[in-house]
């Protein structure tokens, strides 16, 4: 089959394209998935360059979970169909339209947290072919989304569920949210928008009328001179609520923001992984600062529920071909689109 391997950490040159890999075998209890589409997230990214780090050892190279193995075929996100099926999965799962769980949980209960991921600890999308769990699998053959829209869901609006559910966030809340042009910033403006919660998002220039369209009350540009003022006008007496998938100095600034016992969930850190802030305004105001990877199981059911509804809608920004990953990571690292990039066997 084709696939794109991950040879070693390093720039977009790691990333080679083959067409005699083998195509893999389901086992007792997997399916092997035709993919349709997949999605870039920044787990790729940060998994090529290593740059998640290790406890102690903050430069050091490593993927989110710890060492990687190499070769590794990235992608996490995936939607295709059903190919064929291992040893005691049901004969009708063949030729079923599927979206795939990319998270092995640490247990099998529905609130486990994520201890490994396709495309990161296990081959992944980026292929002709994926294996998986029969349970990682769900049907979504009614679903009126493209492969490319379903494609987009998994990681992005999976990490969007659930920083608002680890935070609590609730209707008529007011929300400031981070990094709102990308990913898994506008799958939070959509899905805190469909709670009910107001919300304040923050982008950079040229693309407002995207984010608005998604959801956002008012938006204001990052780095703007006057994006305190502009947060107070928005919530004059402070934020419920922030959810951040930047990270960098800003979380410092945007702690003051919130009310007593408000929320900061923090799910990215693309600005600066280490930082400094004032713990004072932390424990002073009796706020929570929540940590945020991915989802669970029971928030991954409410994702396939919202696939299979088709809202939220997701905002494919671009489309590239399995041998152009390379140029679809040079492209995820700019920035300047408003939505999620696909990849399209």
């Amino acid at each position: 089959m084709r696939a794109v391997l991950l040879t070693g950490h390093g720039g977009p040159e790691r990333l080679e394209h083959r067409d005699d890999v083998a195509t893999p075998e389901p086992g007792p209890g997997q399916l092997l998935v035709r993919v349709g589409a997949g999605a870039l997230n920044n787990t790729d990214i940060w998994t090529r360059e290593g740059a998640y780090g290790l406890p102690g050892a903050p430069e050091a190279l490593a993927g989110w979970r710890g060492p990687v193995s190499f070769p590794r075929i990235q992608g996490g996100d995936v939607a295709g169909v059903v190919e064929s099926a291992g040893a005691g999965v049901p004969g009708d799962r063949i030729g079923r339209r599927v979206l795939v769980d990319p998270a092995e949980y640490r247990d099998e209960g529905p609130h486990a947290p994520p201890v490994g991921l396709l495309g990161s600890e296990y081959d992944g999308g980026f292929a002709e072919y994926v294996l998986v769990a029969d349970r990682q699998a769900h049907d979504v053959t009614d679903s009126p989304l493209s492969d490319e829209e379903l494609a987009a869901l998994p990681i992005a609006y999976g990490t969007a569920m659930g920083m608002l559910e680890r935070a609590g966030v609730t209707g008529g809340e007011k929300v400031l949210v981070t990094g709102a042009s990308g990913g898994v910033g506008l799958a939070v403006v959509q899905l805190a928008a469909a709670r009910g919660a107001e919300v304040l998002a923050i982008t950079s220039g040229g693309k407002e009328e995207e984010v608005r369209a998604a959801g956002a009350c008012r938006v204001a540009l990052r780095g703007s001179a006057d994006l305190v003022e502009r947060i107070g006008d928005f919530a004059p007496e402070k934020a419920d609520a922030v959810a951040d998938v930047v990270g960098g100095p800003q979380l410092g600034r945007l702690l003051p923001l919130l009310r007593d016992d408000g929320r900061c969930v923090v799910a990215g850190a693309i600005a600066r992984a280490v930082i400094e802030f004032d713990l004072r305004r932390l424990y002073l105001h009796n706020l929570s600062l929540i940590g945020s990877s991915m989802h669970t199981r029971a928030h991954f059911a409410e994702l396939v529920a919202a696939a299979r509804s088709g809202r939220p809608r997701p905002r494919v920004a671009e489309s590239y071909s399995l041998d152009e990953v390379h140029l679809a990571q040079r492209r995820f690292r700019e920035g300047d689109y408003v939505g999620k990039i696909v990849v399209v066997p």
